[in-house]
């Protein structure tokens, strides 16, 4: 009963991982509208009241080895009405190139915008999306990353899903490309951290639980009278973590913000260790500061700092130092069976990342490395890199603006 009760926090958090941690509800699958979409993009422009014309508006600086599958595959989209804008963000690779010989080749598909240099004030993708946006012509506005992939049913889906989940945004997530050694390791490591803040992700949350909302900025679909109505991106201009900031301006302005999964979304985030490292320890901390109440800003990255080290590190090394040191058998015992829960959970938060849950055996060494990053994100304060720039954020910026106001979230 003792040996129980020691490693029953573990089990707990066994069981809600089991629980809870799973995919949002699915997109809705599209048949009929596929074929009603035999109409040419022009005849669907004529008629509006068919179909909703999309704008969608890619931001791209220095993406030469994804921007080209990504446009691609957009051009490929079997939903007639919409166009692509690629807002190049003052690229040093082959990105403009790229993304203007896909123009040339598809007419009047693909729009290339040079962006204007950043202006004070503001983050790159912020910026990106919003002279996009100033440009696009659709009554929906979809925000996608260039490093994303879409299958050619995505964009009909995803109309079609607002629709009958009656979204004001709809935000989908997809499956993230591993290819990796590295990758595999460390990825289920912060989506982990993600579904254990968010859980349930795909229920949408009401006024006061607007610090519980979040959004993938990989996949934003918004209804253009939404987006002008929350400032668009104007009102994240300074944020790192612009898609979970506008997530809680939404739902705590009273939009209906919607959650969906599927497949047809694939996206390959980073593809080094040096890229995984400079890309969470850009938000990670301020993606905490972001998702806690003020009172609780304070001590949330000590206290999950501290959790990190508890929950995942002391096991094995419990387990370890029994074995080496011939320690008592109840350490041993300890150390061996909240290991094995451990194991297991990460197994199975790979096994959601469609990875293979042999990684779960390595998870010590992915929380070390993710645990650096974390302290990392931590301690660099508001000073971050991102693309070969460099950024301040300032203090309240990066514990959410609106941490200054009355707090209402439970």
């Amino acid at each position: 009963m003792t040996l129980f009760l020691l490693c029953l926090p573990w089990i707990l958090v066994g069981l809600y991982v089991a629980l809870f941690f799973h995919d949002p509800p699915s997109l809705p699958e599209v048949e009929e509208q596929a074929e009603d979409a035999s109409v040419s993009r022009s005849e669907a422009e004529a008629q509006p009241e068919a179909l909703p014309f999309v704008s969608v508006i890619v931001p791209a600086r220095n993406e030469e080895a994804n921007i080209g599958r990504c446009i691609s595959s957009l051009l490929a989209s079997r939903y007639p009405a919409f166009e692509i804008l690629v807002v190049d963000d003052e690229s040093h690779d082959r990105t403009r190139e790229i993304v203007q010989e896909l123009a040339r080749e598809s007419g009047e598909s693909v729009c290339f915008i040079e962006g204007e240099p950043l202006p004070p004030g503001w983050l790159g993708k912020p910026w990106a999306c919003w002279q996009g946006a100033e440009q696009a012509r659709g009554d929906f506005l979809l925000f996608t990353d260039a490093d994303t992939e879409h299958g050619p049913e995505l964009l009909a889906q995803a109309v079609r899903g607002r629709e009958e989940a009656k979204a004001d945004v709809l935000t989908i997530i997809g499956l993230q490309v591993l290819g990796s050694f590295w990758e595999r390791l460390i990825q289920p490591q912060f989506f982990m951290l993600l579904a254990g803040r968010f859980p349930l992700a795909g229920t949408p949350r009401k006024k006061h639980q607007w610090r519980h909302a979040i959004a993938n900025g990989q996949y934003l679909l918004f209804e253009r009278s939404v987006y002008e109505a929350v400032g668009g991106h104007q009102a994240v201009a300074g944020d790192v973590v612009e898609d979970m900031r506008l997530a809680h301006i939404l739902v705590r302005g009273g939009w209906r913000l919607v959650v969906r999964g599927t497949e047809a979304l694939s996206t390959r985030m980073y593809r080094s260790l040096g890229d995984l490292v400079e890309g969470w320890s850009k938000n990670v901390a301020t993606a905490a500061l972001q998702s806690s109440s003020a009172w609780f800003q304070p001590i949330i990255l000590p206290l999950s700092a501290m959790v990190a080290v508890t929950l995942w590190l002391m096991p094995p090394a419990v387990l370890l130092l029994a074995l080496a040191a011939g320690g008592p058998a109840m350490a041993l015992q300890w150390g061996a069976l909240t290991t094995g829960v451990n194991v297991l959970i990460w197994a199975r938060a790979s096994m959601l990342l469609r990875s293979s849950p042999l990684f779960g055996i390595l998870y010590p060494l992915g929380c070390i490395v993710g645990y650096v990053i974390f302290m990392k994100s931590w301690l660099q304060g508001p000073r971050i890199k991102w693309k070969a720039r460099k950024y301040e954020i300032p203090e309240e910026v990066r514990k959410g603006s609106s941490a200054r106001a009355e707090d209402t979230d439970a």
